[in-house]
Formats: structure tokens, C-alpha cells, sequence
């Protein structure tokens, strides 16, 4: 028979072999690169672990290890993305925009684990917080939204406020988590009819605003246009300003040269003018000049004289040689 001193050493062995073993498994731990660690000390928070490499700690139950990843995750709002295949949740995208109309609006937010204590221990499920809270900011948004920025243009401005207005709830229930990007993926109206006449009042206010673009790029055109035809016009009667000043400073130069000469020879210059009137007035008459004694009248022709062509020389000269 086997004694009992014999089986006490044999159970006092096996218990002193697990708990080497447990100790030589339990006081070291591995981080890596993409994860971040938490120590516990009889479940209190000891101290948090950020560089990745070996490290040591008491042995279980002492001390034990939390370890969370570093990543960026993703909540899927009003959606489930799982094996290729999309699942939705009508009843979670489904709300009503600030004039009244409703639209199906989901989302993607991407966050991570900033502080892994509060994480941890700040709520039950940091994960349903979150998703909870973005539910109540993109619907508070979309309520202070006009339908058309929502399925339009005012998208951008929609995501900026959701993360804005997501940011401070996050902050507010210190969760350990912080939020990096919100982007709306689909906003839709409730169904084909709804969705077919927004179009067409969507179409028309585009061609609207088409119409207004072409409208004011003619009015530029025709502006421009104007504006070079006014450009053109002043030029022109700025050069025909100078022109008619230099012309009269001209005529003044011309006048008063005539006028020096006629204080010298009043009667000679003012019959020149008259006959120089005369050229100019008639082009094309016979002009005499005549002289009237009281018993005769002589005159004497000047277009005559002025067709006569005076003779050559060389039939002068042989004329006198004849």
C-alpha cells in the first residue's frame, strides 16, 4: 500500500509543478506593433503599454493583460457590410429633414481606441455608445437640413457637422475613443415616385441655372463687346479732336500771315481773296478780270491766258533762222 506521506508529496509536487508553470507562463507578454497593452492588478487599471516588444509583469492572478488594437475601425450606421454582402437596417436610416421631407441616410465613421482604461471600463459597450451617438448626430443634422443639400451639394457640409456634433458627444461620455472621419455613403428618398419627381425638379433647376449661366456669359459678351465699341469711339473723337485743333491752329497760322500781309496791301490782299474765293466756290468758270473807266468797260481773261503754252526754244530758234 502506498502511504499517505507518499500521496501528500505526490499532490504537493503537482500543485508546486502548476503553479511554476503557471508562473513561468503568465509573467512575461508580447505587444505587438499594431496593438497597445493595459496591466491589471487585482482588476485595477496598473499602468497602460504602447511600445511593442517583450515585457514582464507579476504572474496571474496577480496581474493580468488587456490588450487592444491600434488600428482604425469602422461603424457602419444604417448598414451591415459582411462577406461581400450588404445588409440594411431601414428602420435605423430612415428620418426627416428640417423642411419636412424624409430621406434614408447612412454613414461610415472611423475611429480608434485613443485611451484603453476608459475604454475598458468607462462603459459596458464603448461600441453601442458610439453607434448610438452617431445616430443622434447625423439625425439632429439632417433635421436642421433642407432636403435638396442633403441629396445635393450640402453633403460635404452635412459630414463636417455629424463629426463635429459625434466629436463632442464622444468627448462628453469619455469612452477613450476618438473619431477621425464621417462619410455619408447613400441619401435617398423613401421610393421610386418620390425619387422620380425630385429628379425632375432636380433636372429643371439645372437647366435653370444652365439657362442663367448662358444668360449672363452673353451679357458679358455683349458688355465686352460694347465696351471696345465705346474704347473705339473715343479713340476715334479724341483723333478727330486733334485733328481739328491742329487744323485751326493752321488756319490761324494761315490767317495770320494773310492778315500781315493785308495791313501791308489791304486792296491787293483783299482782291487775291476774293478770286481765290471765286476758285474755289466755282471750280470749273471763266474768270475775267475787268475795268470799268465810266466810257468803256475793259476786261482781261485769265483762263485764256492761263491754257496758253509758252513756245520751245528750239522752234524759236529755227524760226529765226528762217
Amino acid at each position: 500500500m502506498v502511504s499517505l506521506k507518499r500521496i501528500y508529496t505526490i499532490l504537493g509536487l503537482a500543485v508546486l509543478i502548476i503553479i511554476l508553470s503557471i508562473a513561468a507562463f503568465t509573467t512575461w507578454y508580447t505587444v505587438d506593433e499594431s496593438e497597445q497593452a493595459v496591466i491589471l492588478t487585482f482588476g485595477e487599471v496598473e499602468q497602460g503599454i504602447n511600445e511593442p516588444g517583450l515585457h514582464f509583469k507579476m504572474p496571474w492572478p496577480i496581474q493580468s493583460v488587456e490588450k487592444l488594437s491600434k488600428e482604425t475601425f469602422s461603424l457602419q450606421f444604417g448598414y451591415e457590410e459582411k462577406d461581400g454582402k450588404v445588409k440594411e437596417h431601414p428602420q435605423d436610416t430612415k428620418m426627416i429633414t428640417g423642411d419636412e421631407n424624409i430621406v434614408h441616410a447612412d454613414l461610415v465613421v472611423q475611429w480608434k481606441i485613443t485611451n484603453p482604461e476608459k475604454f475598458l471600463f468607462n462603459a459596458d459597450n464603448p461600441e453601442e455608445v458610439m453607434y448610438d451617438a452617431t445616430s443622434a448626430s447625423l439625425r439632429s443634422i439632417i433635421g436642421n437640413s433642407k432636403i435638396d443639400d442633403a441629396l445635393t451639394s450640402g453633403k460635404a457640409q452635412i459630414e463636417g457637422d455629424v463629426r463635429e456634433m459625434l466629436t463632442s458627444l464622444i468627448e462628453k461620455y469619455d469612452i477613450g475613443i476618438s473619431i477621425l472621419a464621417v462619410k455619408l455613403q447613400d441619401v435617398e428618398l423613401p421610393n421610386d415616385e418620390v425619387r422620380k419627381a425630385f429628379t425632375n425638379v432636380t433636372d429643371a433647376r439645372e437647366t435653370m441655372n444652365t439657362k442663367i449661366n448662358e444668360a449672363k456669359k452673353y451679357k458679358n459678351k455683349r458688355m465686352n463687346e460694347a465696351a471696345g465699341e465705346e474704347d473705339a469711339m473715343i479713340s476715334k473723337a479724341k483723333g478727330d479732336k486733334t485733328a481739328r485743333i491742329q487744323g485751326a491752329t493752321g488756319d490761324v497760322a494761315v490767317f495770320n500771315k494773310l492778315y500781315a500781309e493785308y495791313k501791308n496791301s489791304p486792296d491787293i490782299t483783299r482782291e487775291r481773296l476774293v478770286l481765290e474765293t471765286l476758285e474755289q466756290v466755282l471750280p470749273g468758270a471763266e474768270i475775267y478780270i475787268m475795268n470799268d473807266d465810266g466810257n468803256t468797260m475793259k476786261y482781261f481773261p485769265i483762263r485764256p491766258l492761263e491754257k496758253e503754252q509758252p513756245k520751245a526754244p528750239a522752234e524759236e530758234g529755227s524760226e529765226s533762222n528762217g
